[in-house]
């Protein structure tokens, strides 16, 4: 079984979604026992708390299912995940920090490295950016959650 953590700062916008994509995915390509989906935050600001309410109606718009609370990453994601994947690289860098060891460095990578477009290097965050908006940030997410299930299905 794979074990998929996404991660951004607070856990309700672009790790959650993430979590609710790449999980609808994988439920659609009959794969559920082949994966553990999770997400989490650099920040437990959020701890416990749903989706952004913007983040859900985006979801809803497109029949994705919404699942999950908001929760803080912690050392040990760092050990049982097989691949942990931020949103930006202000995250990443979070996350790289929790590794004291340095030994879990080839697992923690930027989502954006799965992008069917180059340029993108990171998911903006649409919390407090309203140019690049929810719908945006789900299209990018979309696919890279697609292109990362092409990928992790040919390992299965």
């Amino acid at each position: 079984m794979k074990k998929i953590l996404f991660l951004c700062m607070g856990n309700i916008c672009r790790s959650p979604a993430a979590h609710c994509i790449f999980q609808y995915k994988v439920d659609k390509a009959h794969l559920s026992n082949s994966f553990f989906i999770d997400s989490a935050g650099t920040i437990d600001y959020h701890m416990g708390s749903p989706p952004d309410s913007r983040m859900i109606e985006a979801l809803q718009k497109k029949k994705i299912p919404v699942i999950g609370a908001s929760r803080p990453i912690n050392p040990i994601d760092l050990e049982q995940f097989d691949l942990i994947l931020a949103m930006d690289k202000e995250n990443l860098k979070a996350a790289q920090n929790l590794d004291k060891k340095g030994q879990w460095e080839n697992k923690i990578k930027l989502f954006a490295n799965f992008s069917s477009d180059p340029k993108v290097e990171e998911i903006p965050d649409p919390y407090y950016d309203h140019q690049c908006g929810f719908e945006f940030t789900l299209d990018l997410i979309e696919d890279g959650c697609e292109n990362l299930l092409n990928d992790l299905s040919k390992e299965l």
